[in-house]
């Protein structure tokens, strides 16, 4: 655990660290790294780094608290859901010009709720409605184009009720019949809203979904 705490304190003083070499090394890392997604949601900076660096060294090694944490561990759920709030609103104004632009290009429908759909490849079997199970192929992005998702990757399709996704994913897929391709923008209204899905998901973050319509499962 010393190792864990001297290395998040090097990164969180300088860019420039020593490369894992052994696998225990390796090993460090990863877990140095899973501990920073748990808190990458609060969005900290630099100087706010070294405070929760100073924490995890201190309990660590068996210190004595720099302050009383009983008392302030029911305000780091507060601090964490007021940062990521922030953020989520942040991100939806930046984001708010790839919706505009996204729903202008050629064979973009724009819907009401925000979805903006559009047809990559035309099916020619029958639409599902929302209470139908269906078998599809999909891969998920962010708008920079990271991808979090994706069935192909796993080369196994996913099989799910549309009326137990997300809402875009409800209306979206209806629109489109088997065997047909399409790709769905999701605000994150009709996606996992401000909270997201921490790590992978930002909150507030526009979805980018290309969608293969496989089958409609029968009961």
């Amino acid at each position: 655990m010393k190792s864990i705490a001297s290395f998040l304190l090097l990164v969180s003083i300088s860019p420039a660290w020593a490369t894992p070499q052994s696998d225990e090394q390796k090993a460090l890392y990863a877990l140095g790294f899973f501990l920073g997604q748990n808190v990458a949601s609060f969005n900290l900076s630099a100087e706010e780094l070294k405070f929760v660096t100073q924490g995890l060294s201190d309990a660590a090694q068996n210190r004595k608290p720099g302050v009383d944490v009983q008392s302030y561990q029911s305000k780091i759920g507060d601090l964490g859901q007021k940062r990521a709030a922030v953020a989520a609103e942040g991100r939806k104004r930046q984001e708010k010009s790839f919706l505009e632009k996204s729903s202008k290009e050629t064979g973009a429908k724009a819907f009401p709720s925000g979805l903006i759909f559009t047809e990559l490849k035309p099916g020619s079997g029958k639409s599902p409605k929302a209470e139908d199970t269906v078998k599809v192929h999909y891969r998920g992005m962010l708008v920079d184009g990271t991808e979090f998702d994706s069935s192909y990757k796993r080369k196994e399709s996913a099989q799910f009720p549309l009326n137990g996704v997300i809402p875009c994913w409800t209306e979206g897929v209806q629109k489109m019949k088997v065997g047909g391709k399409a790709r769905l923008v999701c605000p994150s209204d009709i996606a996992y809203g401000d909270q997201g899905r921490p790590p992978v998901i930002p909150g507030g973050a526009t979805l980018i979904f290309e969608v293969e319509l496989l089958e409609i499962v029968k009961s």
